[in-house]
């Protein structure tokens, strides 16, 4: 009797650990499916894209305010800055605007002597300590934009080297739809040769593009500010508040903002930003880590929004990330550890391709 009781629960066990197993499965499929009609709507995009001329700016460009937080950044900080005053945007009609946020190697130097070359109406410097400043990315962005003149805030990281055309293209986009908060442009690795890890993440830039950038556009009219090579409405961002503080992902934060104030966001191409990526895996591990807290304080803070109205038109997104970020995670590794388990013969499953049984 005892023996049949025993049999009954572990045969309850494992038929629920086949149907968990069965939705993990699904949903990793379900997964990949997606992100492939992302990628191919996205690249067919971008394809009928490439042959269209440059959007072009009208006869009296607005007055545009690049802010660039940077936190010992010494390395990179003169390439950028340079790159970033040859754009071929009027130079009159534009201002850089250097966060120096609370560092303590030889920027302050560096950017002083930028200053004195350029002079102070094209290159501000603001430097912060670790009162002020050494509070994040939104904080930096935040003391930036009291100080910025322009109608129009472009936003660069310290690590950027933009083509020159750029600036150009992202703002004479913006001007043609007064529906559009902000416009993003595409990112590559400037230095995708260096190790073999750069050459993965140069794959995966190509294709978070095409996947959840022109495939979302096309299919869904959505698309999410990167952190670097994008122009945005000053107006807009007042509306909103400023970039929140508590957020390590701020690009995707307010994003999610400007599409519940009924504005949209579009996908440049054409205007390309070269950027330094991460050449070892501790300093790749730590960025990424940061990515993933960021993002999960964004869908924390908005997860409300898929049962209301007004969250309607960032639905989407919510859903693919949560996705990402919560179920394809979760059925990775409910699924790689049944296999390892049942292989090892310590539990068995029914499924096809995780019974060990002959």
């Amino acid at each position: 009797m005892e023996s049949h009781a025993q049999e009954e629960i572990g045969g309850t066990v494992i038929s629920i650990l086949d149907i968990l197993l069965f939705i993990a499965v699904m949903s990793i499929w379900v997964t990949l499916v997606v992100n492939l009609i992302l990628t191919v709507a996205g690249y067919t995009w971008y394809l009928r894209s490439v042959p269209k001329p440059d959007p072009q700016l009208p006869d009296d460009p607005p007055f545009v305010s690049i802010l660039v937080p940077a936190h010992n950044e010494g390395i990179v900080i003169v390439k950028t800055v340079l790159s970033l005053l040859s754009f071929d945007y009027p130079h009159d009609r534009y201002e850089v605007i250097v966060i120096n946020d609370n560092s303590s190697d030889n920027s302050a130097e560096l950017l002083k002597s930028l200053q004195a070359e350029f002079g102070s109406e094209r290159l501000k410097v603001i430097n912060t300590d670790k009162v002020t400043g050494g509070k994040g990315k939104s904080n930096a962005l935040n003391i930036g934009l009291k100080q910025a003149k322009g109608s129009i805030i472009s936003i660069y990281d310290a690590d950027n080297t933009p083509e020159h055309g750029a600036l150009r293209i992202l703002v004479a986009q913006l001007l043609e739809d007064d529906r559009l908060a902000a416009v993003i442009g595409k990112f590559r690795t400037r230095n995708k040769n260096a190790t073999l890890l750069t050459r993965f993440i140069n794959i995966e830039t190509l294709s978070f593009q095409w996947m959840a950038q022109a495939g979302r556009q096309q299919l869904f009219h959505l698309c999410t500010i990167p952190g670097t090579n994008y122009v945005i409405r000053r107006s807009v961002i007042e509306k909103v508040g400023g970039w929140d503080d508590k957020a390590l992902a701020e690009d995707t934060e307010i994003s999610f903002r400007i599409y519940q104030m009924g504005y949209r966001i579009r996908f440049q191409p054409r205007a390309v930003t070269w950027e330094q990526e991460p050449q070892t895996l501790d300093v790749w591990f730590h960025q990424r880590t940061r990515w993933v807290e960021g993002n999960i304080y964004v869908i924390v803070k908005n997860a409300k929004l898929l049962f209301q109205k007004k969250g309607r038109p960032i639905r989407f997104d919510l859903l693919y990330f949560l996705t990402i970020y919560f179920l394809l995670m979760t059925s990775l590794l409910l699924s790689d550890s049944v296999f390892v388990l049942s292989v090892a013969g310590i539990v068995h499953s029914n499924l096809q391709g995780f019974s060990n049984s002959l």
